[in-house]
């Protein structure tokens, strides 16, 4: 039997278990060595990049199982809201979650660091941390009060820093401008001027179509081309301080995660990995792939911030970030200092390393093509 058979067969068997509850979703399935969950996500379903790496991560698992971990993928507002995910895992009516931590730092700051951080870690300095030097340990102190265990499985790269109705060309273009945005950035934007609204990704195109904002940052030009972005302003500004990166997890409930035998965590876990080089990978791809369709098929214009704003962000970003450390539990304060400690060694090294080499190929102009 070959893969797509084997999957086929497996959605045909979740259909009938779900055919056979009584009324509304029942509660997870365990029947002949099987396993169904529910994963919920902070994504309009099938959104290119992170809902379709959200229902290739369930794939992945149902297949590197053999069909005894089935999770069916629910989008933003199926069953809960799109920022409603961890509370539904926590409370039990979803068994995980695929969003960002960065969604949840009302439950504890200290999240925000599993996410991004401005002026922080690319996505695999993000990733070498939370693998190699402590901290998935110190996600598990933080999210284990909420009975919530999370791994990391998807990223996004650096991110876009937005789109505005207007040219940026000085900070007080940025005072009383309406912006979609989140994490820490929408706090340095506060600081700015920016009266930032938070609002979920399924929303942020009629928001700025009514005018509700004037900018909105989403992810970058894989997702903004999908979502329309362009055709309603066509200043679109790149480099930011914003997010060098973001992470989206599997958050699990805890007791789940606990019943699981040793060989479904260990594939759980090799998913998750899986899938998040190949969410990585994949964005870097359609997004060279979508820049070049929004210049050359629809005008946009591909913008920098003048010195004068790039400043007034950064001094925003490390401003916020220190008030992150002073502000946050014994866990967060420690976390905080190894994730900083991890991201100076990183720069250390890749300045000479990767930087020094897209330095040279910069100066040398690489290899011509054709």
């Amino acid at each position: 039997m070959n893969r797509r058979s084997f999957l086929r067969g497996g959605v045909a068997a979740a259909a009938a278990t779900t055919a056979a509850a009584a009324g509304g979703i029942s509660a997870p399935a365990i029947a002949q060595s099987r396993i169904e969950w529910r994963m919920v996500t902070s994504w309009p379903k099938n959104s290119p990049g992170v809902g379709t790496s959200a229902a290739r991560l369930a794939e992945r698992i149902e297949a590197m199982s053999a069909g005894r971990l089935v999770i069916k993928v629910f989008g933003a507002g199926e069953l809960v809201p799109a920022f409603g995910t961890f509370d539904a895992v926590q409370q039990g009516a979803a068994e995980c979650y695929h969003s960002p931590s960065y969604y949840f730092a009302g439950k504890n700051p200290g999240l925000t660091l599993f996410t991004s951080i401005p002026l922080g870690m690319t996505a695999w300095e993000a990733h070498g941390w939370w693998l190699h030097a402590g901290g998935e340990a110190f996600q598990d102190e933080m999210t284990k009060p909420f009975g919530i265990k999370a791994i990391p499985c998807t990223n996004t790269g650096v991110q876009a820093a937005g789109w505005f109705s207007k040219e940026i060309k000085s900070v007080e273009d940025l005072k009383g401008l309406k912006m979609r945005t989140a994490g820490l950035n929408a706090e340095i934007l506060r600081r700015i001027g920016v009266n930032v609204i938070t609002l979920p990704p399924g929303e942020i195109f009629q928001a700025m179509q009514s005018g509700t904002v004037d900018a909105a940052e989403w992810i970058g030009p894989w997702n903004d081309l999908a979502f329309g972005l362009h055709r309603l302003t066509k200043n679109y500004y790149v480099a930011g301080v914003n997010e060098p990166c973001a992470v989206a997890e599997l958050g699990m409930s805890q007791a789940r995660w606990n019943e699981l035998p040793d060989d479904l965590k260990a594939i759980v876990r090799s998913a998750c990995g899986a899938e998040y080089e190949a969410a990585f990978t994949e964005y870097f791809t359609r997004n060279t792939e979508a820049m070049e369709v929004l210049k050359s098929e629809h005008g946009v214009q591909v913008r920098a911030f003048p010195d004068e704003v790039q400043q007034a962000m950064a001094d925003g970003a490390r401003a916020v970030a220190l008030e992150l450390r002073d502000r946050g539990d014994d866990v967060t304060k420690r976390a905080w200092q190894s994730y900083f400690t991890y991201l100076q060694q990183a720069r250390a090294y890749g300045s000479n390393a990767e930087g020094g080499y897209l330095a040279l190929r910069a100066k040398f102009d690489g290899i011509p093509v054709g």
